[in-house]
């Protein structure tokens, strides 16, 4: 199998190789896969080696590489920014990745990527109120999109996972996910910033997944990536006192 890597600012993954199918994950630019399969009409089948999610793209969306792209797992640390591939400018989301990036240059597969804008370390931010807030503030009033995990159109679980990628926190890609992951939280009176709260249909089912500012807000995308209250019930729309979530559990990661 061979190895890949994001080359577009943001390439939608689908559940069949067709443009009318699902889409059920996205990549970002810089994040590398493991091509699985290969279709007609140029569609690829990938995994995505941080979080083992598999899809459909279109193959001109995914670099082929010899090898993985050791080193750096800085993600960028603006709105958007600048990147140079191959001498022509692209705009990249908040938190892509620039693996192999050394004085400004990286090779991926013999192409030249250039990069001299702000760059943050996760191993560096340390998982408190303060830096939670600096990272998932920019994303309030992004719109919510099925599958999305950019700052450009995001779901609620691509959310969650973003953020904590920016503190070197790896979870897995959907809320039900998720939910089996990390320890539990008794009371939501016990709840720390960066908690993430989980909330179910009237069937059981884990659809929805947020992260706690504190015991009585949190930060989720529905809608739009929003800050609501939230009691021991769910989470309470701020603008129209629509109660819009049953809460189900808390879950706490660090």
């Amino acid at each position: 199998m061979r190895s890949g890597i994001c080359c577009v600012p943001v390439s939608p993954m689908r559940a069949e190789p067709s443009h009318r199918a699902e889409m059920v994950s996205q990549q970002v630019f810089g994040e590398q896969c493991i091509i699985l399969e290969q279709e007609k009409d140029h569609w690829i089948k990938i995994r995505c080696n941080y979080d083992q999610y598999e899809g459909w793209c279109q193959e001109g969306h995914v670099l082929v590489l010899e090898e993985p792209i050791n080193g750096s797992t800085m993600l960028t640390g603006d709105w958007e920014s600048e990147v140079n591939v191959n001498g022509v400018p692209m705009r990249v989301p908040f938190g892509s990745q620039i693996p192999g990036l050394a004085d400004g240059e990286a090779s991926w597969g013999g192409h030249l990527i250039m990069f001299g804008g702000t760059l943050i370390n996760p191993a560096s931010l340390v998982f408190e109120e303060e830096m939670i807030r600096e990272v998932g503030f920019p994303f309030v009033n992004t719109s919510y999109l099925w599958g999305g995990k950019s700052i450009f159109g995001v779901d609620c679980s691509g959310f969650c996972q973003t953020v904590y990628k920016f503190f070197n926190k790896p979870i897995l890609r959907d809320a039900s996910q998720q939910a089996t992951q990390g320890e539990i939280v008794g009371f939501l009176q016990e709840a720390r910033c960066g908690d993430l709260a989980f909330f179910d249909n009237p069937e059981g089912r884990i659809t929805h997944v947020g992260i706690l500012l504190n015991e009585s807000e949190i930060l989720h995308s529905s809608v739009k990536v929003r800050i609501d209250p939230i009691d021991n019930m769910g989470i309470i729309n701020r603008d129209t006192g629509e109660r819009t979530h049953q809460l189900r559990i808390i879950k706490r990661y660090f």
